[in-house]
């Protein structure tokens, strides 16, 4: 993972830009709640447990701006942050959680889906994908809804330090090999560590590269 696929510039905008006050601005439990569309969002999601808040506080080196818990599923809205930008970072609720109560995962799916086919500035869905265990049916089931809603998507595997450094080359590809053919699915697959901050600084230039596209 030490080669960057992004220039050096690329690089240092997106340090730069996770090296803002990044804080919070708004949570939204049903459509209704949603914050007015204002410029360009990007969203995390993944199974809950997958390490998503401690994915995102690594991003924007703030060790206490996403909630985290042991607790799987707590995150229970669509939760808004900014770092003084027109980029926001939207932490959306973990799925795939069987214990919660059936009427909040329906309430959850609901939303999810309210909120991927109705934003129109929601610029790129980033999923996280727990390295030691690969794809499970949860993510398909995600994969076809970004796909029918034609959100473009990115897979971050996370926990990467938890994995033999020499198997995360082989992990990236058979994910990458799974999810060709997918319309909406963006190709590359980038690998991460919250804990020892690996792979920070490419998915920083990832996002960097979207804004500059897409402004």
């Amino acid at each position: 993972m030490s080669d960057s696929a992004y220039t050096a510039g690329e690089l240092e905008v997106g340090r730069r830009m996770f090296a803002a006050d990044w804080q919070f601005t708004s949570a939204a439990s049903s459509l209704e709640s949603l914050p007015p569309m204002a410029g360009l969002e990007i969203a995390f999601a993944g199974r809950s447990n997958v390490g998503k808040s401690s994915l995102i506080n690594a991003l924007t080196n703030k060790n206490d701006l996403a909630r985290t818990s042991h607790t799987p599923g707590r995150t229970q809205e669509l939760i808004f942050f900014n770092g003084g930008s027109t980029l926001n970072i939207v932490d959306m609720p973990g799925y795939g959680f069987a214990k919660a109560p059936k009427e909040i995962v329906l309430s959850w799916n609901q939303l999810i889906q309210d909120f991927l086919r109705g934003r129109a500035n929601l610029a790129r869905v980033y999923v996280l994908v727990d390295s030691r265990h690969g794809l499970k049916p949860p993510d398909e089931e995600v994969f076809r809804t970004l796909d029918e809603s034609a959100v473009s998507y990115q897979i971050v595997l996370t926990k990467c330090d938890q994995v033999k450094s020499r198997d995360i080359a082989a992990y990236q590809e058979i994910t990458a090999r799974a999810l060709k053919g997918r319309p909406a699915a963006f190709p590359d697959v980038l690998a991460t560590s919250s804990r020892e901050g690996t792979g920070m600084p490419d998915l920083r230039a990832a996002i960097a590269r979207l804004v500059a596209e897409r402004g």
